[in-house]
């Protein structure tokens, strides 16, 4: 098998943590029902707040899944929060001994309020390579069926998998506990309280996570994410909340595409950035030449082993934000669950309408089948990209040196969205998202050690500006279209760009005018920029902006790896 219960891991028992033991002994209460996928549906369709909606579930997943012949959507809604809730977050592994002993009692609290109910449990399998596999298990109410349904569609439930399970390889890693309690009542002001008390309590090192008072489906799905990202770590691969797509130039009618062959490249950004329509777009908006063809491997979550240079998946399902979906959008017969979505009668028939008509970060499971040919592990990527709303950079940059390539993916400039649990006026800030991943857990040092050498071993480095630039000010901006980012990802993959050093920013290159404006005549005019207009005050901003990273960097835990931190601080220096 591939990862290991806690008798196999721990050679000496001891070293269980308390988290995990409390989580297990939990687990393994005869009283805690195991229940299957079908079970699972069966159980949310009775549950208060569900909605069966005229929709089918994807047949093809239904039949796989051993749903009734005919079984359709349910939409579940959250309530107030419909998003995750980041202070919610404690990490066990970094707060203090009195502080984690005030925890541990609070979870056996937790767990014997939980066991007042019906409790069910269900496995799953996260990672589909067969060098990459870890089990997992969620115990929850059986008033949670609607999330259990959901985390099994969103992974592998265990018994679909388990021959192909046994048989991979066996990891030093241990299996994954997850625990949800919705109904958990505590009045301690220690713990978050959004009209009632939460708390997502990670312990990375024993690979546990307890979600008490948090009834939105992405708690339950980023937590077990974060568990199999930080094991792949602990694995010395690189943890990539990205999406990753391989295009192969084999069979194209040009023979200087033919010579190119298979290539892999790596998108990384948050909510709106782009990163799904990088790497879902069908043809990059007819740009790709033709004869190619294309496999995607995820457009969220990957692991890319520098080793064995190959990249891994970990999901066979895609949790999609629906808000530009409408009533005929294409998606639809894809889907095998919604979450906080208006329901709508049209003809007789109740359907849900996404366009966050309801409220925001209406969400869905769809099957990657949507995306046309997928894979459970893609070549090493020759390119990785950083999308980020920044106006102060160009649309496109090339990087030189790795070490300035590692510092913007160290320092991502992004901003807060409606995904997350924040209050409004927190949406307006700028904020760093080191490579574009929330759910980093572990020292930041490592994820900088892990992409450094994804680089040395061969990739080479981007960043798209995905917003606007600046024009004159910082509000009147140059829009930067999605097809001309769609053309300049196809530059990238055929080498139809050539480079130029930026003066600005050593180490960074800028497409040269000739060769970028074969395919976007006007560019340069657009976006050169030595055209910028008020060219001081566009100076003034982009020294602070990378002040900005340096003080980011300077202020995290890289400040352990002085030398390190030193090397990446000294790219970030704007040249006037």
């Amino acid at each position: 098998m591939a990862s290991q219960s806690s008798y196999k891991y721990y050679s000496n028992l001891k070293e269980i943590s308390q988290v995990r033991s409390i989580a297990e002994t939990l687990m393994l209460n005869p009283r805690v029902r195991k229940i299957s996928v079908a079970e699972a549906y069966e159980l949310a369709c009775r549950q208060p707040g569900v909605a069966v909606t005229d929709l089918l579930i994807y047949p093809k997943q239904a039949a796989r899944l051993g749903l009734p012949e005919g079984a359709r959507v349910f939409n579940d809604c959250h309530g107030k929060v419909i998003g995750r809730t980041a202070t919610a977050r404690k990490f066990y592994n970094r707060i203090p001994p009195l502080e984690k002993r005030k925890i541990e009692g609070d979870l056996r609290e937790a767990v014997y309020q939980m066991e007042k109910h019906d409790l069910i449990k269900a496995e799953a399998v996260v990672g589909l390579d067969p060098d990459l596999m870890l089990k997992a298990t969620f115990i929850t109410t059986a008033s949670d069926a609607a999330n259990v349904f959901n985390w099994l569609v969103n992974f592998a439930p265990y018994d679909l998998l388990q021959d192909e399970y046994r048989q991979s390889k066996v990891l030093p890693i241990q299996d994954i506990i997850i625990v949800g309690f919705n109904e958990w009542s505590c009045n301690d002001p220690y713990y978050t309280n959004i009209g009632q008390p939460q708390l997502a309590l990670v312990d990375e090192k024993h690979n546990v996570i307890f979600n008490l008072g948090m009834r939105y489906f992405g708690e339950r799905k980023k937590g077990t994410l974060t568990l199999a990202w930080t094991s792949g770590m602990r694995l010395g691969m690189a943890a990539c909340h990205g999406g990753i797509k391989e295009i192969d130039f084999s069979d194209c009618e040009d023979p200087v595409c033919r010579h190119l062959g298979k290539r892999s490249i790596a998108f990384y950004g948050l909510s709106g950035t782009g990163k799904s329509s990088h790497t879902n777009s069908a043809d990059n908006g007819g740009t790709l030449p033709r004869g190619f063809s294309k496999v995607i491997l995820h457009d969220d979550a990957f692991q890319i082993d520098t080793e064995h240079k190959i990249c891994r998946v970990w999901e066979p399902s895609l949790f999609d934000k629906t808000d530009s979906r409408d009533l005929n959008h294409p998606d639809w017969p894809y889907c095998i669950s919604l979450m906080n979505h208006a329901l709508i009668e049209v003809e007789g028939r109740i359907l849900p309408l996404g366009l966050d008509v309801r409220q925001a970060n209406g969400r869905a499971i769809l099957d990657r089948d949507l995306l046309g040919t997928w894979v459970n592990r893609c070549s090493f990527p020759r390119a990785l990209a950083w999308l980020m709303k920044d106006s102060s950079l160009p649309p496109l940059l090339k990087y030189r040196d790795n070490y300035l390539a590692v510092a913007m993916g160290a320092s991502l400039v992004t901003q807060r969205n409606r995904a997350e649990n924040v209050k409004e006026e927190d949406l307006l800030k700028l904020v760093f998202e080191p490579f574009a991943n929330p759910f980093r857990v572990y020292e930041l040092y490592k994820d900088v050690d892990a992409f450094k050498n994804v680089l040395d071993s061969g990739a080479d480095c981007y960043t798209f500006n995905s917003s606007a630039y600046w024009k004159s000010s910082d509000t009147d901006l140059e829009d930067i279209k999605l097809q001309d980012s769609l053309t300049l990802q196809t530059a990238i993959l055929t080498d139809a760009l050539e480079w130029q050093p930026w003066e600005l920013l050593p180490g960074a290159l800028l497409p040269t005018r000739d060769s970028v404006e074969k395919l976007i005549p006007g560019y340069y005019d657009k976006y050169d920029p030595a055209l910028r207009i008020n060219a001081g005050k566009y100076l003034e901003l982009l020294k602070n902006r990378f002040q900005q990273r340096q003080e980011y960097l300077m202020s995290s835990d890289l400040q352990t790896r002085p030398d390190l931190l030193k090397q990446l601080v000294d790219t970030l220096n704007i040249i006037a």
